[in-house]
């Protein structure tokens, strides 16, 4: 494993095929695709950031990296994707192989562009839209965190407030001398030319001409838009004050009814809200639900509490009659988001579902943050929205407008993508006709981004023949190219370039070869990815048999074994915990959808579907480690062999961290054995495993829930 991390720790990439099967058959007989988790802005410390623009290819638009072939007397290079010769502009005159440009330095296979003169003017834009149809006790929690928030917002950041419960009110800000809104109905959907004209947007203007979409560059006054995006700096008085007053939703609820609540309506006037106002710019949406949405588009339940929440046997028999409606329009309001480059994030604190499930195409295409908990008190949420805007511990290192763009060798073909970004729709001679997650592109959107957001590349081997002994030893390398452009939570443009080379191994004798290249690790995470995929988009799919079928063609294809003879049967050091990954992810909360409500399931699938491979890993199976005074802290095999009253045990489910005392431990702590001199080294044992569950929720976004529990106990 040491290897690939290597890898990793240069390019961000884990591949499960790191020698790839060369021809169209041999990759179908691999059964795991040929695939990439690529971080595209992971943070390097030894990166170079290079002043000037790329270089780029003029057939095929790649750009200048260490595997081009360069003439330096001719001042020429080679594509390594298309052969294209291209010219070193002047500029490049100076270069020689004593003398090399950063970009065909070997090591520096990533490499960051940072044009100069290319930084976004609009600083970013926070609209937070919050529930207030929730208990007085949520509404204290609430309105303490999102004060909170407000005072972390960086200065020069735009803020807009909207609230919601039976109708939309969204805020003047601008107008400080009486707090001052605009009220919409929340049972319909409101246009975007409706909401500008009844905002009175057009009041010192005349409204533009049919067909133009207003927007601050043609037509809306900046006063106009200020009145309710004002700077962080300039309203955090006004916000805080309309925060203290602001109050539960004031229509009654009859006691046979749920509370009257327009999400959908809601989100919607926040999206044509900032589609008018901030265009194109780094804007996040903050959504703050506690409670199903049951009212207007969106609703994903009737009003009536004699009619159950959709759960995932309704989903299966299709017998949730809101469910279809409520994603076609949130899958409406995803392609407004993303035109408009704007995320959606969502903070869902409820013990009943809220609608994450309808909710999940919005927040996984345009990038969103995802955060679900059962109340606005909780340290999940708290410290996890604290995280959002502070950067001391862990910088998430949120930026905006990324677009990104894959290129390879002609015998490689792109299926599509697993994460969250969108579609551009750019076709052309890289996309495969088969489509798996965002395909039939080279090209997507990702409206918000950060330093973990991970995407799993999908890849499709066409070569059909293998071609003679002679030619495959001279020129066995596939490439890959990942250009990640991106607004830089500095506010500047940049483009990161990761470049890639694999060998390839076709015909008899390959089969060592892809052994030796096997990551284990990234192929559990391609699978688990792929079944949460097929379990979503495929009826009648049964993901049990689908799983074991592939285990059982990979075990076939490369274990040692004699024909009828069970015991003969092994398998290489590359591929032996493989098989434990499968039997963790059958019994995974992705998979096993029992005793998990639809919400849960999407919660789970949209953090596994943006995490890297180290944490997915741990999603999978989780770790567990053993605490005692024989030993030093070391792994437990996931069974009831490893609890023992003399041991600590700390488990890493990802979600949820357990510190677990035995019995004897849990005595000893009880009668402060660990508050006495003598007992020093006890103490010791007792702190070990919280300072090792404190680095692990440092580290983590969302933060994980903390449970600490004793033998026998009651949790």
């Amino acid at each position: 494993m040491a290897e690939f991390m290597e890898l990793e720790g240069q390019d961000g990439v884990r591949m499960p095929w790191n020698v790839v099967p060369g021809t169209k058959q041999e990759a179908s007989n691999c059964v795991v695709p040929v695939s990439a988790i690529y971080t595209p802005i992971k943070q390097f410390p030894n990166m170079p950031v290079l002043p000037y623009a790329p270089l780029r290819c003029r057939n095929c638009r790649s750009v200048l990296n260490p595997f081009s072939i360069v003439d330096f007397a001719a001042k020429i290079w080679i594509c390594p994707f298309c052969f294209q010769r291209n010219h070193f502009p002047p500029h490049y005159a100076s270069i020689s192989d004593e003398n090399l440009p950063a970009e065909l330095f070997p090591q520096y296979t990533t490499i960051e562009y940072q044009s100069p003169g290319e930084a976004s003017s609009v600083p970013p834009v926070f609209m937070f839209v919050v529930d207030t149809n929730i208990i007085e006790e949520e509404m204290a929690f609430l309105k303490s965190a999102l004060s909170q928030a407000i005072g972390l917002l960086p200065d020069n950041s735009l803020v807009g407030l909207i609230t919601f419960g039976t109708l939309v009110h969204v805020h003047e800000l601008g107008f400080s001398t009486i707090p001052k809104t605009y009220v919409f109905k929340g049972s319909k959907d409101v246009s975007k030319d409706q909401l500008l004209e009844q905002m009175n947007f057009f009041l010192l203007k005349p409204k533009p001409p049919t067909g133009v979409i207003a927007g601050a560059r043609d037509g809306l006054s900046s006063e106009s838009i200020a009145r309710f995006l004002l700077p962080a700096s300039d309203c955090e008085f006004a916000l805080n004050s309309i925060l203290e007053e602001l109050q539960k939703d004031p229509w009654s609820i009859p006691a046979d009814q749920r509370a009257s609540r327009c999400t959908g309506t809601a989100l919607s006037v926040a999206a044509s809200l900032l589609g008018a106002c901030v265009p194109g710019s780094g804007a996040r949406i903050l959504a703050f639900v506690g409670g199903p949405s049951t009212e207007g588009p969106g609703a994903i339940v009737s009003k009536n509490l004699s009619e159950p929440i959709r759960s995932h046997k309704d989903l299966d028999k299709d017998s949730a009659p809101n469910y279809h409606k409520a994603v076609k329009f949130y899958e409406g309001l995803t392609m407004q988001l993303v035109h408009q480059g704007h995320v959606l994030d969502l903070f869902a604190c409820a013990l009943d579902q809220v609608g994450v499930a309808e909710l999940k195409v919005a927040v996984e295409r345009t990038g969103g943050l995802v955060v679900l908990a059962e109340s606005f008190g909780h340290s999940v949420f708290k410290d996890t929205l604290r995280r959002v805007f502070r950067s001391e511990d862990k910088e998430l290192g949120l930026s905006s407008n990324g677009i990104f763009e894959i290129n390879c060798s002609k015998d490689i073909k792109v299926q599509g993508i697993l994460g969250p970004c969108a579609s551009l729709e750019k076709k052309g001679p890289l996309c495969s006709d088969t489509i798996v997650g965002q395909g039939s592109t080279s090209a997507w959107k990702m409206c918000g981004l950060d330093q973990a957001t991970s995407l799993c590349l999908v890849f499709e081997i066409v070569k059909k023949e293998i071609p003679d002994a002679t030619l495959q030893s001279s020129n066995n390398q596939f490439y890959f190219q990942f250009l990640t452009y991106y607004q830089h939570s500095t506010g500047e443009m940049r483009l990161r370039v990761t470049s890639l080379s694999r060998r390839w191994v076709a015909g008899p004798g390959s089969i060592q070869d892809l052994i030796a290249g096997f990551d284990q690790e990234a192929a559990a995470v391609v699978m688990a990815r792929l079944v949460s995929f097929k379990m979503e988009v495929e009826a009648e799919f049964d993901p049990i048999r689908w799983l074991d079928k592939a285990l059982i063609h990979i075990c076939s294809r490369f274990g040692d074994y004699q024909k009828d003879s069970p015991s003969s049967f092994s398998l290489s050091p590359r591929l032996s915990i493989f098989p434990q990954f499968m039997f963790h992810l059958r019994r995974s909360q992705f998979v096993q959808v029992f005793n998990n409500s639809p919400d849960e399931t999407a919660y789970f699938r949209m953090i596994l579907n943006r995490e890297n491979v180290a944490n997915s890993v741990v999603m999978i199976q989780p770790s567990l480690i053993s605490y005692s005074f024989q030993s030093a802290p070391e792994p437990a095999l996931l069974d009831v062999a490893a609890i023992a009253a003399d041991r600590i045990l700390l488990l890493d489910s990802y979600f949820t961290i357990v510190i677990f005392h035995g019995s004897t431990i849990a005595q000893w702590r009880k009668a402060g054995y660990h508050n006495q001199p003598e007992h020093q080294s006890f103490a010791q044992l007792l702190q070990a495993p919280r300072d090792d569950a404190d680095a692990i929720i440092k580290e983590r976004f969302p933060v994980p829930r903390l449970v600490i529990c004793d033998q026998h106990g009651s949790q």
